[in-house]
Order: C-alpha cells, then structure tokens, then sequence
C-alpha cells in the first residue's frame, strides 16, 4: 500500500457569469445545461467506485448561480422561449431558436436522436440570420415545439434520463411532443439543479470528495496585486496605461469566495485552484492569510520556478520526478503546500481521448501512470496531478464520456501501483515535501498571463476598469458621514460590480487567443457591469462605454501549441499515434455562442495538426472519421500573412496532389514560385513547407487563414473569421517542453 502511487484528479467546474447587472435577467442557459448534464453525474459515477477519491473546484460564482437556478426564480434567454407556447411564439423568436437551439453536440447529442437531425437537415447548416429567415416557411409550430423540448432535453445526462422513467419515455418518444410534457421538462430541469449542492455535501461528508475554491468571480490575482507582474514572462508586453496595483481587491476576492464555502459546506477549504492557474509571490500571502493549506498551478510554472527543463520521451511521458513531488514555500513564516499538474496526461482527457475507442483511452492512460509509478524510487511520497475543465469536454465523447470514466475507474479501483486521493488526503498522510524558494509569475496556459493583458483589447478592459474603480473611491471620500451611511447600499453594489468586472472570463474573449460568434455578447456584458458602477454613485457612464471593445478581426490562436518539435514522415499517413503527439491543434471551426457552439457545417476535414522542425512546418489535415478514406476531388488553399505573403494551393484527388505555390512580389502582384514537393495525400493530407520559404525566423510570428473548398461538402474557412496566430519555435523551446 505505501508503495503506491497517489493520483490527484481535480476537476475544474466554472461558467461565466451570465447575469445581466442591469436586468438581472441570465443571457445563456449554460450553467443550467451543465447543472443537469455535467455537475451531478461526474459526482454520482464515484459512488459506484468510492475508492476513486477526487477534487471538485467550485468557483464561489458558479456556486450562486446554481443556487439561483435551483430556487425556481430564474430566467435566461432560452428558458424564457422554452417556456412560450410554440403557437404564440414571433417570427424574431423562431429566428432565435433556429440560430442557437442546435447548440450541441451534434455527433453524440443531435444526430442520435432522428427527430433532432430531421430539424437540423431543414434548418440547414448555417446559422446566419439572414438564412434562417429565408428558411422559416418550412416549419410549423409542432417543429418549434418539438426544438424546444429536445434541445433541453439532450442537455441532460443519458444516465439521470435513464433513471428516469418520465424522462426515458421523453426521450424514446423522439418527438411529436405536447406542451404539457415540455412543462414537466423544463420542472425536472430545475429539480436536477436542486440536486447538485447537496449531492457535493454529501459526497464531502462520505470522505469521497474534497471541494476546493477559487476567488470569488475568478480573477487572476497576480494582475489584481499588480499588473506589472505580467512583465515577467513578457518583457515586451504593452500594459494598460494605469498600473492597476490593488491586492485589497485581490484580498476581497479571496475572503468572500472562502465566506461563500463556509456559508455552502459549513467548514474552510483546505485548498484552492487560483482561476486558470494562475500564481505570483505577491498573492501568496493573501492565499495564507485565509487559512488555505494548499493551492495547485501547472508544470510550466514549476519548471520556471526550479528553472529546470521537463523532458519527456516522444510518446509524452515525463521522466523527471520532480514534477511528481510536493512541494512547500514559505509564506510570512508559514508553509504553503503546493502540487504542479501533469499538463500532457490532463490534456490527453481534455482533448484527444474523445477521439478514440473508450478501452483504448483508458489502458494508454494507466500504462502512463504506470510508467510513471515504475521510476519512482519511493511512489508512496509522490502526487500525479490532473486537473483540468470538469464540463465542457464530456460532450465530444461517445455517452457524455461515461464509457471512459467507468473503464479508468474501475481499473484505478483495482490496480495494485495507484491510489486515488483528495489533494488534502494526500498532503495530511504525509509530511514530505520539497522546498520551493520561488514562484514564477504565471498561469496554467503557456506560463504567462497572455491572455488577459497586453494587447489593446484587454488593455482598455483595465483602464475601463481603472477608471471606474478610482472614481468610486473619490465619490466614497466626497461623502460626509451622514450621506455615506444613506448611500452604503449603492457603494456596497458598485464595489460588487468592480469585482465582478475584474473576472477572467471577459478577457479571455478580447485580444487575439480566442475568438467566437459571442466576443460582441461577452463585450456587452462587460461594459455593462461598468455602466451600472457609474449609475450606482450618480454619475453619468462616459460615453466610450457605448462603443464595442472588441475589433471585427482578429488573430485566433490554436487551443493547444505545439509542445515539441517534429520528424514526421510525410505519406499520407499516420504511421503511429505518437507521430505527431506532440503536435498543435486546429479544431473544426464552430458557429454558434462562445461556451457551446454547434459545427459550421458538416464539412471535409475534422482537424488540422501543425508543428514544426528545425527548418520547416508541418501540417496535417484530417478527414471526418465517417467520410474516410475519401476519393472524391477537392482542394485547399493556404495564404500566409506574416511575416510574408505567400500562398499554397493543392487540389486533391485520393492519393493524388497538385500543388503550386506563389509569392507576392514587391509591386503588390502574385507570381508562381513552383510546387510543393514534400506533400502525401492518402488516409490524410500531410505536408512540410520550408521555413526559408516563409522567411520565418526563430520565435516569428506566423499569420494563415486556410480556405477548404470540399465540393459536395461545402466551403470551410479556417479560422471562421480573422486569422490563424501562432509563434514558430524560439530558440529555447525545447528546454520548456523536451520529448525526445
């Protein structure tokens, strides 16, 4: 028993916050739709395997929103066109529904449901106003009733449907439904979301489960305590024009999202997952301060902080134990815990076992903890830590990803080398821990904070915020006291609107990471909550709050980078899974809103990988699983932007290719600069273009958009708008992230 190795999984549950400050009302379903999909069966599996022990992060916002939903007296959007009588609705609210009620899945939620896919193949596969107007004729209100039901109903667990025999009969029915069983629906919805808090309780008290937090509205606190933290990582970072510099707002943060746990599960945290990960010196005292024992980050900042190298062998595993110890930094004469997560085992759950057989996943997942119990000297005395998103990855597996999660829990139940533990169980079994003198400045997504300050966008979200805050204290200090203790409940509100603003989620839509067909909705939001800030202490909001933050174009950057460099052989096909692991990512593009989006169309090409060699780039493109192989003609065209302006052309046919490239010349015209040579078209399309062709230099920048004109399959663009964004490899990049 002592020789065995703990495994930690910490599962991240957060949604935005989707409260309109101004009308109270909910813009988006997701928190309900996650609540009856997502937040009560990832808790109910582990009773089936109690010795499965697991970390649940509870963001305090999402805890409120929950309980909100669960009263009974909340309303979003969507809720309130569920609700309508089909029969009454307006031809604005079936436009509405027809754009957004698709957004699911559609390989595991609405294909396998007929009724579902009929509506679907009516509605066609935009979802642009302009063409479901020109499609509205061809549905009748038994349609309407039909989308509002199944749209809510495949956003509930197959497993809570399945113990349901109301919910089973909806489901087997497959449409033609009344508006009384939608009524009782939409009731059972809200009793699924009564569930969940106690169910998190009760799995507490049973010793299965531990709860952490997060500062209340999910703030990076590094840039809270001071925003020049970011220059760390990025010395050539653009920062706002205001040093924001206020660990009291960090400090609120953390006290009330604690109060919120007190309040929830009667007891303190023991720990807390600092929102995307993110850590500095600087917030580390506030963190002490509250009584918490231990807080987690990512590998990369570990690395960082040791300045000491991860290597990993070229199917991805780590072989440097001391990303598997814990860890303990001193904090005003007190000791912090710390434990680092496993980046690539996290990413393999987030992101790449969906797309294999269930058994297949979860073996290669126990032979990876295997692999790493097997060169540990003392496995006993060590921690793997996966953490990730705990909601949004389950719908790209098959069965809401229940198939995985069974298989791996019932072989982590019975494996001889691996225990499951709480983090807290595994800190308070053992009084081991490596010394860490230092933390690096950074969050768990490229050990930076790139993605909350720095380029224009984000800037002018800080200054706005700035602005608003300095004058909400000049307005506290002007008041006698007599008229401060009068307006101490609109201060208290507009103080609340400051913290809620200061949350990540609004930077993660401006700048160039991320992008969506909500960024406008995400900006409206925002620039609401510092609307109400001036309204609440009587002064009128600048009129610059009227205006969008966010630009029409932007760079889009892959959700997943490459971690290593490349030798892949190009013919055409994947010679082993480990050929391209470590490989970055293009998904299929979405329409859709920013936390659910419905696919674009079905298309030709499911994903694109990209990385790089010593001197040139890879690109592999990926045909849907249920068209391969494909032998009929299409083609794709490439157009770099920077840091030249070069172009790709292929048309293929099978295994058959034609390429030309061209460049643009310095009078602005395009001339053929000959064809690719080392490119293969079989099971997929794989193709290496010299980086002295690009010009491309260590470290530069690259900027593509990729058009896929797939004949009967329809046209794709990739990215939907704007442009690919990513960095070929500096001079260092194997030191942070080694396979060899």
């Amino acid at each position: 028993m002592a020789n065995r190795l703990n495994i930690a999984f910490l599962w991240h549950m957060h949604q935005p916050l989707y409260k309109d400050p101004i009308t109270s009302e909910y813009t988006m379903p997701w928190v309900l739709f996650h609540a009856t999909k997502d937040y009560y069966d990832m808790l109910s599996i582990l009773d089936e395997f109690p010795d499965v022990h697991q970390t649940f992060n509870l963001v305090p916002c999402l805890i409120d929103q929950l309980n909100e939903y669960a009263s009974g007296n909340v309303l979003d959007l969507f809720r309130k066109l569920s609700q309508k009588q089909a029969s009454q609705l307006t031809k604005e609210d079936r436009t509405f529904m027809l754009q957004y009620f698709f957004q699911a899945n559609w390989d595991h939620m609405i294909r396998p449901v007929p009724r579902y896919s009929e509506l679907l193949r009516k509605r066609g596969l935009s979802n642009t106003k302009e063409e479901i107007q020109a499609v509205l004729r061809y549905f009748v209100e038994q349609d309407y009733l039909d989308l509002q039901v199944l749209f809510n109903l495949v956003w509930i667990d197959p497993v809570l449907r399945e113990k349901d025999p109301f919910l089973t009969s909806l489901y087997e029915k497959g449409g033609g439904y009344t508006e009384h069983e939608k009524k009782k629906l939409l009731q059972k919805q809200i009793e699924i979301a009564g569930t969940v808090i106690p169910k998190y309780k009760e799995m507490m008290e049973k010793g299965i489960i531990e709860v952490s937090t997060t500062p209340y509205y999910h703030p990076i606190l590094p840039l809270l305590c001071d925003s020049h933290s970011a220059k760390e990582a990025m010395p050539w970072v653009t920062l706002p024009s205001e040093r924001f510099a206020h660990p009291e707002d960090a400090e609120r943060q953390l006290r009330k999202g604690v109060q919120l746990y007190k309040d929830t599960f009667g007891t303190k945290p023991h720990g807390i997952w600092p929102s995307e990960g993110s850590v500095s010196m600087d917030m580390l005292p506030l963190v002490a301060a509250e009584g918490v024992k231990w807080l987690a980050t990512d590998e990369e900042i570990l690395s960082n902080s040791l300045k000491r190298p991860l290597r990993r062998d070229s199917a991805g595993n780590c072989f440097d134990p001391f990303l598997y110890k814990p860890y303990s930094i001193e904090v005003n004469g007190e000791a912090l815990s710390m434990v680092f997560r496993d980046h690539v085992l996290s990413d393999l759950i987030g992101f790449d076992y969906s797309k294999i057989d269930a058994e297949t996943a979860a073996n290669d997942f126990i032979a990876r903890l295997v692999h790493i119990h097997n060169m540990l000297e003392e496995p006993g005395k060590h921690i793997v830590s996966v953490i990730l998103d705990g909601e949004n990855a389950w719908e790209h597996f098959r069965n809401d990803g229940r198939d995985f999660l069974v298989s791996l829990y019932s072989k982590l139940s019975k494996h001889s080398k691996l225990s499951c533990v709480t983090i807290n169980e595994f800190l308070t079994k053992t009084t081991y821990r490596e010394n860490l003198p230092w933390l690096y400045p950074g969050s768990w997504i490229s050990h930076n904070f790139k993605i909350w300050i720095g380029h224009q966008e984000d800037n002018a979200a800080w200054d706005y915020i700035a602005e608003a805050r300095a004058a909400l204290v000049k307005y506290e200090k002007s008041l006698g006291p007599s008229v401060r203790e009068e307006k101490a409940k609109a201060i208290e509100e507009a103080w609340e609107e400051i913290y809620a603003a200061e949350g990540s989620d609004w930077f993660w839509w401006y700048g160039e990471e991320h992008s969506s067909l909500s960024d406008e909705h995400f900006d409206h939001l925002f620039r609401r909550h510092i609307k109400k800030i001036y309204t609440l202490i009587e002064m009128e909001p600048p009129d610059s709050l009227d205006i969008p933050i966010s630009s029409g174009i932007k760079g889009i950057v892959p959700q997943v980078l490459p971690t290593a460099l490349l030798k892949p052989i190009i013919d055409g096909n994947i010679s082993n899974y480990f050929e391209w692991l470590p490989a970055g990512r293009l998904e299929h593009q979405y329409y859709g809103s920013a936390m659910h989006k419905e696919l674009q169309s079905n298309g030709l090409i499911e994903g694109i990988s990209f990385g790089f060699s010593e001197d040139a780039l890879f690109l592999r493109f990926d045909y849907l699983s249920e068209i391969t192989p494909y032998e009929k003609e299409w083609s794709f065209s490439m157009h770099f932007l920077h840091p030249r302006a070069v172009k790709l052309n292929a048309a293929v046919k099978g295994k058959e290719i034609k390429t030309t490239l061209h460049e643009k010349l310095g009078d602005g015209k395009w001339a053929e600069a000959g064809e690719l040579l080392n490119i293969a078209a079989d099971a997929v399309v794989e193709l290496g273009i010299p980086l002295e062709f690009l010009k491309v230099a260590k470290g530069d920048e690259i900027r593509l958009v990729i058009n896929i004109n797939g004949g009967e399959r329809g046209l794709e663009r990739w990215p939907v708008k704007g442009f690919i964004i990513f960095n070929a490899p500096s001079e260092d990049f194997e030191q942070h992230d080694w396979m060899v």
